[in-house]
């Protein structure tokens, strides 16, 4: 008995002692108090243009705002005037055109590409691949006048298919399909050919639905890539009625419209890409976790 209250008194007076080469625990508690405080004020910085934005569209007209000072009174009349205008809904509706259908169309030439580049064997593949991607380092600027020329010879000025289709080409998202679908084990494919399946059912039912988490990573980004883009549009559509809304924001900019009905404009512009990296979130989530349980 006496051994045995001995190892117990021992036991429990070791418990607040902190084994050999064991590090201490307050120094990591004051890390990531100090990491998330520095992660808040990062955060609160990026936040600060959004507040003005929307607190500039809920003001009334001539009304001093921030960083003078709040509004007395909130209105939704900035808003109302913005949607009810008829050349806001036609660029609303251009930049929905050009960057849906650009997701749609990237995605479906990248999966097939990084699946060829990743899985399938044929002279060059890796000449032509980092040819490919190397075309990274060439400014879009430099190709800019060929594009422009080649669009316009033609035909494609002020279309949909001119705005579209010269950025379907997408290196980055190849790139990212590629290393996905080389994680995915080959036995899949090869039994697959076994049974008989071909290569359009095999990247159709096999391909498509394991790489759902990048492919929703890469719908976010190539959306927000065409919604934002600003360059490109302004060459091509050249009449307001193909303008995006990038370009008729930047008309506006230049016109003699209130700096309210302006960030009215630009507020209701940033409601999409909200609303799709709501929908979307989780699959970037699934994406950032197999990618590190792979590598």
């Amino acid at each position: 008995m006496s051994i045995a209250v001995r190892d117990r008194t021992a036991h429990q007076s070791g418990r607040g002692q902190r084994r050999p080469g064991e590090r201490p625990r307050r120094p990591r508690r004051a890390a990531r108090i100090w990491l998330v405080v520095l992660a808040s004020l990062l955060a609160l910085g990026t936040a600060i243009p959004f507040l003005a934005v929307f607190v500039l569209a809920l003001s009334p007209e001539g009304a001093r705002t921030i960083p003078y000072q709040f509004p007395d009174r909130w209105t939704l009349d900035n808003i109302v005037s913005v949607l009810s205008a008829q050349s806001f809904l036609r660029w609303t509706f251009n930049s929905l055109v050009y960057s849906l259908v650009s997701v749609v169309l990237v995605l479906i030439t990248a999966a097939m590409a990084g699946y060829a580049f990743a899985k399938k064997r044929f002279p060059g593949r890796d000449a032509l691949f980092w040819s490919f991607l190397a075309t990274l380092m060439v400014p879009a600027q430099a190709t800019l006048i060929p594009m422009f020329v080649l669009v316009s010879n033609l035909d494609g000025i002020d279309t949909f298919w001119g705005l579209i289709v010269p950025t379907l080409a997408n290196s980055q998202s190849v790139f990212l399909m590629r290393q996905f679908i080389r994680g995915l084990p080959d036995e899949l494919f090869e039994a697959a050919k076994v049974d008989g399946a071909s290569e359009w059912r095999i990247f159709w039912q096999i391909v498509l639905p394991l790489t759902k988490p990048i492919l929703a990573t890469l719908g976010i980004f190539v959306f927000l890539w065409h919604w934002n883009d600003f360059l490109w549009p302004l060459i091509i559509a050249q009449t307001d009625e193909m303008r995006t809304l990038t370009v008729g924001l930047a008309s506006l900019n230049s016109e003699s419209v209130s700096d309210a009905r302006l960030m009215a404009a630009a507020a209701v512009t940033v409601i999409p890409c909200l609303v799709i990296f709501a929908v979307l979130q989780r699959y970037i989530v699934n994406s950032v976790a197999s990618s590190g349980i792979k590598g």
